[in-house]
C-alpha cells in the first residue's frame, strides 16, 4: 500500500485512487488522512485524484460558492471535503510542512492556556506565602493534599465540549479522541508535575511526607480520570477522582481537635503517600487505570459527555 523508507512514507498510486473512490477502508481512510497534513505532495495527489471524480466536480461548486460569498479580505484557503473524505491541496501548496514542536503546541491548547495555568501557579504562590508569610507550619502538608487534584483539574479542563467548540469533529479526526486528550494531558504533567514539587521542595517539611510523594497519586488519579471519563464525561470523572482524594486526606483533619488539624493531616498523608507499600498501590492503581483506559479507547472515537 506504502512505498516507506526510513524516515518516512508516501500513499502508493492504488491506495490514492481507492481513497478517491471512497472505497478505502476507514482505517486506512484515516492514516491517509493524518498523512497528507503534513506531505504536500500526497496532498496534492490525493486531490487531485478526487478532481477527476464525480465528487470533485461537486466540491469545486462548492468551494467556488463559498469563496464567492466570503469577504474580500479573507486570506485563509478554503477546503473542502466530500463524503469520501476528500483532501485539497490549497493549505499545502507553497507552505513546508508544520513542525512537530507546532503541531505538539496546537494540540495541548486548552491545556497551556486560559485560568489553569495561573491557577497552578497560584497555589505554588499561596502555599510558598503561607509558609513564610503567615508562618503556616502545615503549608507543604496542606500543598501535598492539594497536589494531586491539580492535573485532574487540568485534564478536566483541557479536553472536552467544554474546552473545544469543535469537539465533535475534532472527535471524529484520526488526531483526535484520546491522542489528543493524552498529548493534553501530557501538557498538563509537564507543567504541573515539577512546579508543584519544586515548591514542596521549598518549603519546610514540619512532619509531612517528601515533596516528591504526590507524583504517583498524581499520575494515577489523571488516569483513573480519563478511564472514568469514557463512562461519565470529564467533568464528573474529575469530580469523583479528585472529590475521593481530598475527601480521603482532609476528613480527619476535619474533624481532628482545635490546633491538632494540621498534624492530623500530616499522619494522614504519610499514611497515603510514605513507604514501599503506598507507593506500590498507587503505581499499580496508575496501571490499572492505564489498562482501564487503553480498553475504553473506542469510546473516545465519539464525543464524551460534558
Amino acid at each position: 500500500m506504502t512505498n516507506r523508507d526510513r524516515r518516512h512514507w508516501h500513499a502508493a498510486d492504488d491506495l490514492v485512487a481507492r481513497y478517491a473512490e471512497g472505497v478505502l477502508p476507514e482505517p486506512d481512510a484515516w492514516s491517509l488522512e493524518k498523512h497528507v497534513e503534513g506531505c504536500a505532495g500526497c496532498a496534492a495527489r490525493v486531490s487531485a485524484a478526487v478532481r477527476g471524480t464525480a465528487a470533485g466536480a461537486a466540491l469545486a461548486q462548492v468551494r467556488a460558492a463559498v469563496l464567492a460569498s466570503a469577504p474580500a479580505t479573507a486570506t485563509a484557503p478554503a477546503t473542502a471535503t466530500a463524503p469520501a473524505t476528500a483532501v485539497s491541496e490549497e493549505p499545502y501548496a507553497g507552505q513546508p510542512p508544520l513542525s512537530r514542536f507546532a503541531r505538539l503546541l496546537w494540540a495541548a491548547g486548552p491545556a497551556v492556556r486560559g485560568a489553569w495555568l495561573p491557577a497552578v501557579l497560584g497555589v505554588a504562590v499561596a502555599a510558598l506565602g503561607l509558609a513564610y508569610g503567615a508562618g503556616f507550619p502545615g503549608a507543604r502538608a496542606l500543598l501535598l493534599a492539594v497536589a494531586p487534584v491539580v492535573p485532574v483539574a487540568g485534564v478536566a479542563l483541557s479536553y472536552g465540549p467544554h474546552a473545544d467548540p469543535l469537539h465533535e469533529v475534532v472527535a471524529a479526526t484520526p488526531g483526535g479522541g484520546l491522542r489528543l486528550a493524552l498529548t493534553r494531558t501530557v501538557a498538563v504533567l509537564a507543567v504541573s508535575l515539577p512546579l508543584l514539587t519544586l515548591t514542596g521542595l521549598l518549603l519546610p517539611a514540619s512532619g509531612a511526607p517528601a515533596a516528591a510523594a504526590w507524583l504517583l497519586p498524581g499520575l494515577a488519579l489523571a488516569l483513573a480520570s480519563l478511564a472514568l471519563a469514557s463512562f461519565v464525561g470529564c467533568r464528573a470523572a474529575a469530580a469523583l477522582t479528585g472529590g475521593g482524594w481530598l475527601c480521603a486526606v482532609l476528613a480527619p483533619a476535619a474533624v481532628a481537635p482545635t490546633g491538632a488539624a494540621t498534624t492530623r493531616l500530616a499522619e494522614q498523608l504519610s499514611r497515603c503517600l510514605d513507604g514501599a507499600a503506598a507507593q506500590g498501590g498507587w503505581a499499580a492503581a496508575a496501571v490499572l487505570s492505564a489498562v482501564l483506559l487503553t480498553a475504553r479507547r473506542p469510546a473516545y472515537h465519539r464525543p464524551l459527555r460534558p
